[in-house]
């Protein structure tokens, strides 16, 4: 199963947005604190609609706990960033695959960064009028690629 990992998420109704996203493509959101909101939020329920109840959702206390717990093999991580040299289309995501994501305000943590370097994908944008994506709207375009020819 494809996993969206959130790590830090800072807005509730974008993981609400997220959730629902996970729900409609039968995916895993990961969440790895901290987070900027309580997970009882009525901002991320409202985001999240009555769809939040069948989220699949998996929680870590950090990044290392995610990669011990769950050990990943490198192939399975895909990491975005709007500064990643690789674009979100050339990859072949496997269907085990682990989408990783970072805070709206921040990204992704430098450390793990640092240490997935050769894994980091962006999504292009035609013009530079626009600094970054909406997390939420960046997350669906990411997975339904994914799952591009295995739906």
């Amino acid at each position: 199963m494809t996993s969206i990992v959130l790590v830090h998420p800072e807005i509730p109704h974008n993981t609400g947005a997220v959730g629902r996203t996970c729900v409609a493509l039968d995916m895993e959101l990961v969440l790895v604190r901290p987070y900027g909101f309580t997970l009882n939020d009525k901002q991320l329920k409202r985001a999240g609609l009555d769809y939040w109840q069948h989220v699949r959702l998996a929680e870590f206390g950090s990044w290392e706990e995610l990669l011990v717990e769950r050990a990943p093999r490198a192939d399975q991580l895909f990491l975005f960033e709007e500064f990643g040299e690789t674009s979100f289309y050339e990859p072949d995501y496997p269907e085990d695959a682990y989408l990783v994501f970072g805070s709206e305000t921040k990204g992704l943590p430098q450390a793990i960064v640092a240490a997935h370097r050769e894994r980091l994908f962006h999504l292009p944008m035609v013009t530079d009028k626009v600094r970054s994506l909406n997390l939420s709207n960046t997350v669906t375009a990411v997975a339904y690629q994914a799952l591009r020819g295995q739906i």
